[in-house]
């Protein structure tokens, strides 16, 4: 079987339940999002030394595909998914939060990316993560996606990978410097 289908080639894509859409249209946007961002949190993988981190970031990378899998399903073909995400989905992403912030230094302010390499390319895959986000909030509003918890669960990822970059880049961190207006 060839990768090559032709199916696409005038701008058309089958969703994982089947359904034949535009590759314009909000579920291969926000699939096409997950996927991006699972290839830049595979750059960040490869940039690291840390066995810890190198599996954390494997894990939330597998992860990204059953959420992938729920964006790319038609609500009416939703029960053929073998697995949804649910709450104990999410509640594994926010202990693995919670532990790092517990960790991790908190920034005082807002932060600028790229004190290293590895933190640049998290914090990009962070962004691209907020871009899913958005898309499936679209989703969300017009009723293509039923499941808040996919929501959720995009939510708190881009805020985990927040805290893998703050991580890594230890005493790298460079604080944004926002001057407030003079009082009058």
């Amino acid at each position: 079987m060839s990768i090559t289908t032709r199916r696409g080639d005038l701008g058309r894509t089958q969703l994982y339940s089947g359904q034949d859409v535009s590759k314009s249209d909000l579920p291969p946007a926000a699939v096409g999002a997950l996927d991006e961002a699972v290839s830049v949190l595979g750059i960040a993988r490869s940039l690291t030394d840390d066995a810890d981190l190198h599996s954390r970031i494997l894990e939330l990378q597998r992860a990204c595909f059953r959420v992938g899998a729920e964006l790319a399903t038609h609500p009416d073909s939703i029960h053929r998914l073998k697995e949804r995400v649910d709450a104990e989905f999410l509640a594994t992403l926010d202990a693995e939060r919670d532990r790092l912030e517990a960790e991790v230094p908190m920034p005082k302010g807002f932060v600028i990316p790229g004190g290293t390499p590895l933190a640049a390319h998290l914090d990009h895959a962070r962004t691209i993560f907020r871009r899913c986000e958005r898309v499936a909030v679209e989703m969300w509003e017009i009723e293509f996606l039923e499941n808040d918890l996919v929501l959720k669960w995009l939510n708190r990822a881009s805020d985990l990978l927040w805290l893998f970059a703050r991580q890594v880049e230890g005493d790298h961190v460079e604080p944004a410097k926002i001057r407030s207006a003079p009082k009058n």
